[in-house]
């Protein structure tokens, strides 16, 4: 099994015609992940690389069952995208776009908690379930099969490009992922390492859980106290980045928009004492999640050769 996204995802991509989206769409293909429809107002009747073009989302999902939207627009279209996936129906919706209006990202993700619609991102590379040879975003470029391969850890991780890493790290300790997902380097973002944590739980394949964090946000200790209230039961290793960012002046920024320290929210030291009160383990180096994968999953399940 996997969470999220499986052989039953039935996907459309808002915004198809772009360039930047005709890349993911070939990338998306080649591994095999069925697109069903493109939508981009105005260019109705066309094809890219094979599949149809609508001017609207409600086209697309009255004429193929569409329940799972990629979104790769320009931010100024963002809010209007996820509004028109929500209402048709829509309830898992990928937002790749960055540099969203404040403002309208506020709107859209309350929006969709209220429709009990899960939005991964904005700004996130997308998310992947190498089982199903199923992934909706730009993660894993051309080549998923480098990093991602079919196995029984979870994957969480704030940046998208270690997001890659950290399931290659995986895949060095002999393992594989259920699902790996990157859900975003912005400081508002839809589903948070907690909500995974949820749905991680109930998936029967899934043994443990590997995190990537970054300063900023609250999104470890909320995690933290979901698992003291008994939310998360299986092994949750983490590494906490940016240590160093707690020695420098309070409100910068490093790297996405979502990591900063204000006051005491965001800082790693705190996050990594939360986790490992709440019985996370918490590595120091990063390279130490290969060892402590060994130690704490009980059989190689999803062994590589």
């Amino acid at each position: 099994m996997a969470i999220l996204i499986d052989q039953d995802t039935r996907l459309v991509v808002q915004g198809i015609t772009g360039r930047e989206a005709s890349m993911v769409v070939s990338h998306t293909l080649a591994y095999g992940t069925k697109i069903y429809a493109g939508v981009t107002p105005g260019k109705g009747g066309q094809f890219v690389q094979g599949i149809p073009v609508y001017d609207t989302v409600a086209e697309a999902v009255q004429k193929h069952q569409i329940n799972a939207s990629l979104i790769i627009v320009p931010p100024g279209f963002a809010l209007d995208a996820v509004l028109e996936s929500i209402q048709q129906g829509i309830k898992l919706i990928v937002v790749t776009t960055e540099n969203i209006p404040q403002h309208d990202a506020v709107k859209l993700l309350h929006v969709a908690r209220k429709e009990g619609v899960n939005i991964i991102g904005p700004n996130t590379v997308g998310m992947i379930n190498p089982k199903d040879r199923m992934k909706m975003g730009s993660i894993g470029g051309d080549r998923p099969d480098r990093c991602f391969v079919p196995g029984n850890v979870g994957v969480i991780s704030r940046s998208g490009g270690m997001t890659a890493e950290t399931s290659w790290m995986i895949k060095r300790a002999g393992f594989g992922v259920t699902t790996s997902i990157g859900i975003g380097g912005d400081s508002l973002i839809g589903t948070t390492i907690k909500d995974l944590l949820a749905l991680f739980e109930k998936d029967e394949e899934t043994e443990a859980v590997v995190t990537f964090s970054e300063p900023g946000t609250s999104f470890e200790e909320d995690a933290a106290e979901f698992m003291k209230a008994g939310g998360f039961s299986k092994p949750f290793i983490s590494f906490v980045s940016g240590k160093f960012t707690e020695s420098l002046p309070e409100g910068t920024v490093f790297g996405h928009a979502g990591a900063m320290i204000s006051g005491n929210v965001g800082r790693p030291s705190l996050k990594m004492k939360a986790l490992r009160d709440a019985g996370a383990i918490v590595v120091e180096q990063y390279d130490d999640i290969i060892d402590v994968l060994k130690t704490v999953v009980g059989r190689k399940v999803g062994e590589i050769k």
